[in-house]
């Protein structure tokens, strides 16, 4: 879907392969003007978005962060290549979010930052975890990669803090391949993300005529991916709209089919609390348990659909454990990462497709007392 192919093209002929051309400064442009943010730059990928929104806040050894167990182990990862420890929180049981109840209690004086992901594109109780940042003068980091399109209350995912971190990878519903970007949403962290993104270098600053050559003034990095990705994402993000549209018809086909499964006890489906706009990027359920969980995926792969579990909880991780620290007792993280099942969902999935998936996942499913627990 898209003109991604003519637009590559477009490049290849031209030979300006490198970063920051003519489709970068579109799909910048076009994710600010979604965002609201002072600066939106591209990146190589969402976890280097957030590797450069860490050393925006500044983190470093002896300093603190805390993010959710049941996320990409990038979030953590970002923390990790600082010298500063990941401590992970509890997730709330409505949003697989962080729970601000478990994050209050996890703060120390070395806390520095929250780095709630809005799992499936639900947003988290930002309103929570934006007061506590407030109180204990704390940054707000957005990993947003499942929610490029989705909102709270009409504001987009990842402008609602200091910053926020995108995926335009392989399997999100706007892709490149690998790619990425970091929304700055602070006016005071402009300036030194475009240095960090360049190498460390002041080239933007010179590029406009601020100073009369450009030079290494900071840590930085290769922030910033080849023209080509940039184009073929300038394709995608040209049909956006229809992307989620699509996305969000077949979530909603889901939801409508499943209604009676939850209602016997079969499974839960994913609840949405008011104010909450998905994109449409992931459609889960929740089966009673993991032995009944794997049997479905098992069953469901011999009849040809292909369901899988997420993320594997990263307090409990060889790395996590490693790097990393836990704060109390993770319960709902390992409930719902042993339970949780994720179905197929693409624009060019059929009536006929889902109906095919319900009927598998029902028969395969067995009602079961207390099934739909949170």
């Amino acid at each position: 879907m898209g003109r991604g192919a003519e637009y590559v093209a477009d490049v290849a002929a031209s030979g300006l392969l490198g970063g920051g051309g003519r489709y970068t400064a579109l799909c910048a442009e076009r994710l600010g003007e979604r965002l609201g943010s002072p600066l939106v730059l591209l990146t190589p990928s969402c976890s280097a978005a957030l590797e450069l929104s860490v050393l925006l806040a500044e983190l470093g050894p002896g300093d603190e962060a805390i993010v959710p167990s049941f996320t990409h182990p990038a979030t953590a990862a970002a923390v990790a290549k600082t010298g500063a420890i990941p401590v992970f929180a509890d997730i709330a049981p409505e949003t697989l979010g962080l729970d601000p109840s478990t994050v209050a209690a996890a703060v120390t004086d070395r806390t520095r930052a929250i780095m709630p992901t809005h799992y499936a594109g639900v947003a988290c109780d930002m309103a929570g975890l934006s007061t506590l940042a407030e109180r204990h003068r704390l940054a707000v980091i957005e990993d947003a990669a499942h929610g490029v399109f989705a909102d709270l209350e009409g504001r987009p995912l990842g402008s609602l803090g200091d910053a926020g971190c995108f995926s335009f990878g392989q399997m999100k519903n706007v892709t490149c391949g690998e790619g990425g970007a970091l929304a700055v949403n602070r006016e005071d962290w402009v300036t030194r993300a475009e240095v960090l993104a360049d190498r460390g270098t002041n080239r933007r600053a010179f590029e406009r005529g601020e100073v009369p050559a450009y030079s290494w003034v900071d840590i930085g990095a290769a922030g910033a991916p080849g023209e080509l990705v940039a184009a073929y994402l300038w394709g995608q993000l040209e049909v956006a709209d229809q992307i989620v549209s699509a996305r969000r018809a077949v979530w909603s086909m889901y939801h409508e089919r499943l209604a009676q499964a939850e209602a016997a006890g079969t499974l839960r489906r994913p609840a949405v609390p008011e104010g909450r706009h998905l994109d449409g990027h992931i459609y889960y359920v929740l089966l009673p348990d993991r032995s009944e969980r794997d049997r479905a995926i098992t069953r469901l792969a011999e009849a040809g659909v292909q369901a899988a579990f997420h993320f594997v909880p990263l307090h409990s991780s060889a790395a996590g454990l490693r790097h990393g620290r836990t704060a109390g007792a993770l319960e709902v993280t390992d409930d719902v990462a042993g339970r949780l099942l994720r179905l197929p969902i693409w624009p060019g999935l059929s009536e006929a497709d889902v109906e095919r998936v319900v009927g598998g996942l029902v028969d395969v499913a067995r009602p079961q007392a207390g099934a739909a627990r949170a």
